[in-house]
């Protein structure tokens, strides 16, 4: 018990536990975040179709995805269509848009209303983990809506793409781990391979350096050995989740390495498209500058899986994903992995211009200043 208190004060930063944000409270905000993911997205529906807009090819894997029809295409279905858990979510409001509503196209409602969902889930749990180590309702909250307001939502997150789902899974992932909720990692995994194959690496990678930066805390073996189990138990759920439904849907067992062999399409020669990537620098140019200044404020049980999971998201998007006639998806997936950290840390940032750092009341009822 000592050693898990030891670590808890290397999250918080503060001996005092904060007070805990009410259920009610939080269901609220989540309403009020999934209205607002859906008037991002709201274009979808009736002004464009992201289908036919040129690099939201993914878009149409998607939409088969919920409606149920066959796409032609091999190269677009060889991997996306195992991209399960959020055209299942859509498919519901799918059905009811088909029925009840005329003027929008009722496949980019449902894969709209899913993806708000789970941006709307991430500003929430944005704000619990502002509230938990920053000790701050305010900068949980302008750091929700920091990450809402970004590039990456309304452009990458709501047109009926799957990297919301993986995005809201990843902070998940970091947030059990930070308050020590490790039992819930395999049920996280499990729904994360369900989203993107490309969870499983950045959850292996993701846990494996928290486990290793926050080692020295632990001065329990017991304790050691019991986070290494659950983490392990995780991965391997995470695999096996990935191939039973590989299995389930093309007949066929492929070993996790034999499924990654089938997505490599880069190679050493196409490093250098992540930096060409204009998307990469859409989602940073202002994000990253505002984030800097208060990296310090956060634990590096935070800072080094987050850090350690972005360099191997980069030789992956090169590896398996970067081709000059395909582009760069490593904006994408850095905004999943670090883009609610570095929203936090620029609401800091934001709350420390002259007029802002009045005392205010926090969502909790407490007085949250400087």
């Amino acid at each position: 018990m000592t050693s898990q208190n030891d670590n808890r004060r290397d999250y918080n930063r503060s001996h005092d536990v904060p007070t805990k944000i009410a259920t009610s409270r939080l269901a609220a905000l989540l309403c009020i975040f999934f209205l607002i993911a859906c008037g991002l997205g709201y274009p979808i529906l009736n002004r464009y179709d992201p289908r036919q807009t040129p690099g939201l090819s993914d878009v149409r894997t998607y939409a088969a995805l919920v409606t149920g029809t066959t796409i032609v295409d091999s190269e677009d279905m060889r991997f996306r269509r195992f991209r399960m858990l959020v055209p299942w979510i859509a498919k519901p409001f799918y059905a009811l848009a088909r029925r009840r509503v005329a003027s929008w196209d009722p496949v980019m409602f449902g894969l709209l209303v899913a993806d708000s969902l789970f941006v709307a889930a991430t500003a929430v749990l944005i704000v619990v983990i502002g509230r938990r180590m920053l000790n701050s309702s305010a900068a949980g909250l302008v750091g929700a809506l920091l990450y809402m307001v970004n590039f990456a939502v309304p452009n990458l997150r709501l047109v009926g793409l799957v990297d919301a789902g993986e995005g809201f899974f990843l902070l998940a992932l970091l947030w059990s781990l930070s308050e020590f909720r490790l039992w819930i990692l395999p049920v996280i995994a499990v729904l994360g391979a369900l989203t993107k194959e490309s969870f499983i690496p950045f959850s292996i990678v993701l846990t494996s350096a928290w486990w290793l930066s926050t080692r020295t805390d632990r001065r329990s073996g017991s304790r050691i050995a019991s986070d290494a189990t659950w983490i392990l138990a995780s991965w391997i759920l995470g695999v096996a989740a990935m191939i039973g439904l590989y299995w389930s849907i093309s007949g066929n067992y492929v070993s996790p390495l034999q499924f990654g062999s089938t997505l490599q399409r880069g190679g050493e020669e196409h490093f250098v498209l992540p930096l060409r990537d204009r998307n990469l620098w859409y989602i940073f140019l202002w994000l990253v500058p505002t984030a800097i200044p208060n990296l310090k404020r956060f634990p590096k049980s935070w800072l080094v899986p987050v850090a350690a999971t972005c360099v191997v998201a980069f030789f992956l998007d090169a590896y398996f994903g970067g081709t000059p006639a395909a582009g760069s998806a490593w904006g994408r997936a850095l905004f999943s992995i670090a883009g609610p950290l570095l929203s936090l840390s620029s609401a800091l940032t934001v709350l420390r211009i002259p007029g802002l750092q009045q005392e205010s009341v926090g969502l909790d009822g407490s007085r949250a200043g400087r």
